[in-house]
């Protein structure tokens, strides 16, 4: 009788305090989600300039290291095909390692294909460089790598610039 009379008071009690309590963490929860949500806004609109941004500089890297426009750029009449070669291969390194830092903010898949696009572009240098003599005059190794590029129909740079701006006609 008296564990019954405990019970009338205890019970009640305890009810109350189990309800409280998930009530409280329920609103600690929803709470702690806000400010999850309100931190994720405020990053994404720091972020997003900054993704864009980024993307920008990758096509113009690309555009850079367009194959064509890095001839009329470097060459000149003196030059051997040797030099326009090292030249056009320094100049490329430079850009790319000029630009690293713009992984973080594309796709990996996105970053791949830049690399594959800068690797391509080096390797149609070098191929165009194979056929044509170290000390020729460097408009040889130029209409070689033109050549090169009119057999392909497609530069690398163009088709990784491509791919880029349909990735962020997806994400914006």
């Amino acid at each position: 009788m008296a564990l019954l009379e405990i019970l009338k008071y205890i019970l009640p009690s305890v009810v109350v305090l189990l309800a409280s309590y998930f009530a409280m963490k329920a609103f600690f929860d929803n709470e702690q989600n806000k400010r999850r949500m309100d931190m994720r806004s405020s990053n994404q609109k720091l972020v997003t300039p900054l993704r864009l941004t980024a993307y920008e500089r990758l096509v113009m890297f690309l555009e850079r290291i367009q194959p064509d426009s890095m001839i009329l750029r470097i060459q000149h009449p003196s030059m051997t095909a040797k030099k326009l070669q090292q030249d056009m291969l320094s100049l490329i390194r430079a850009e790319f390692e000029h630009n690293l830092s713009q992984q973080v903010y594309v796709s990996n898949q996105a970053w791949e294909v830049i690399k594959s696009a800068k690797e391509n572009t080096v390797k149609i240098i070098n191929m165009a460089a194979d056929k044509v003599e170290p000390d020729a005059p460097s408009y040889e190794l130029g209409k070689a790598i033109l050549e090169f590029i009119m057999q392909a129909n497609k530069t690398p740079a163009t088709v990784a610039i491509e791919f880029l701006k349909n990735e962020v006609r997806q994400y914006f």
